[in-house]
């Protein structure tokens, strides 16, 4: 797991937040190939789980920027009754992102057209989105898989969960060795005083530009993908923000997750008086706690 970093190259994943057509018009796109072949890495995911849990982080760790505290965080999920079971990742608004899929290993026959089948791998399910932004409760949007593809799946979260018309466009390119050679996408909303002649221009022009798999072959930078897109609505690049696999676990976290379990899963724990090692899906990290830490823990341990 340490060698991780030192394999992946160093031009780093970035977001590009933009606006056009006199702020009629939203736009986000992202380069996330080092940040996706760093999960590809952690998680040893096949081909298949790679791209869908590559397109899902690509979409949260966008909608991560779309937050407004610095301290709001989206966890995005999908259940589904594929093979693959389940997609979960979590970004915050400085566009740090993890995630992890819940059968990394499936594998499966390619689809009719030759591509690998991210919509059989999830099956039938839901997609929901968990936003905590600091308040008591956090807001959660349920809704249903409509294709299973991931980028058609968000388009509709935002269509019913959020009343915004938004175009999506995700990617994942696996290099014939099974790593990541590219990915990455956008995100287009049409704001809610945008006219009539912007919303059928821009739904004119998304049909008729290169798909997003297309422009990431072709080297396509994130604002090169936005200028394509929206480069005749007047586009203004507002900033660029680094994005990155991020993961906050820690031994004390872990602690804190032991002491929540209670008194008598730990007591039994310390009856088998052996070290006990912890992992976090997200990332992968292992934390060890042996006879003296767990008898430290239940003693802060209060049920």
């Amino acid at each position: 797991m340490e060698n991780i970093m030192n394999t992946i190259s160093k031009n780093s994943d970035y977001i590009v937040r933009a606006t056009a057509a006199n702020h009629q018009i939203r736009a986000f796109a992202i380069s996330s190939t080092n940040t996706i072949e760093e999960a590809r890495q952690r998680h040893n995911t096949s081909p298949i789980a790679t791209v869908a849990l590559g397109r899902l982080m690509s979409a949260g760790a966008m909608m991560g920027t779309m937050m407004k505290g610095d301290d709001d965080i989206i966890t995005i999920q999908i259940k589904g009754d594929g093979p693959i079971g389940g997609l979960t990742v979590t970004a915050d608004a400085k566009a740090n992102v993890k995630g992890y899929v819940n059968h990394p290993e499936v594998m499966l026959p390619l689809n009719s057209a030759g591509q690998l089948d991210v919509e059989k791998a999830l099956g039938i399910g839901v997609l929901s989105v968990i936003k905590d932004i600091g308040l008591k409760e956090p807001y959660v949007g349920d809704t249903i898989l409509v294709t299973s593809d991931v980028t058609q799946d968000i388009t509709y979260y935002f269509a019913t969960s959020e009343q915004v018309p938004t175009s999506v466009g995700l990617s994942v390119i696996m290099s014939k060795d099974n790593t990541v050679k590219s990915a990455g996408g956008f995100i287009i909303q049409l704001l809610p005083d945008a006219s009539e002649e912007i919303i059928s221009a821009l739904e004119k022009k998304i049909k008729e530009v290169k798909n997003v798999t297309t422009m990431l072959e072709h080297g396509y930078t994130p604002e090169q993908m936005l200028e394509e897109l929206l480069g005749e609505f007047g586009l203004d690049i507002l900033d660029k923000i680094p994005t990155q696999f991020y993961c906050n676990c820690s031994k004390e976290r872990m602690s804190r997750a032991l002491i929540s379990i209670g008194r008598k899963e730990l007591s039994s724990l310390i009856e088998e008086g052996r070290t006990i090692e912890v992992n976090c899906h997200f990332c992968g990290s292992h934390y060890n706690f042996d006879v003296e830490e767990l008898k430290d823990l239940l003693h802060k341990a209060v049920r």
